[in-house]
């Protein structure tokens, strides 16, 4: 029997019944362990959602030495407007 028809399982009316333990180690999927189904075209990817998988997001948006992050340069651009307001505010005085 092919390897593919030996990871299979039935689909009933509340989900998955069965998969096996083979998989569930390979893939660190334990009790309580929760999936996200990935549709890529006419396929479904099974990803459980897993510490390792988490881990494998961290670094992705990581800066280029000497880039700003999004939230540096804005905060930047709100202390330049502040200044401007009120630099502004103080030399208008009000001709009466």
């Amino acid at each position: 029997m092919s390897d593919r028809l030996k990871n299979t399982a039935c689909v009933r009316l509340n989900g998955p019944r069965v998969v096996r333990a083979r998989v569930r180690r390979r893939f660190g999927i334990k009790s309580g362990t929760r999936i996200v189904f990935v549709e890529e075209g006419d396929h479904v990817i099974f990803q459980p959602v897993t510490r390792e998988y988490i881990d494998s997001f961290c670094g992705i948006f990581k800066q280029k030495p000497g880039e700003k992050s999004v939230v540096q340069g804005h905060l930047e651009e709100r202390r330049a407007e502040c200044d401007w307001e009120n630099h502004w505010k103080r030399n208008s005085k009000p001709t009466g």
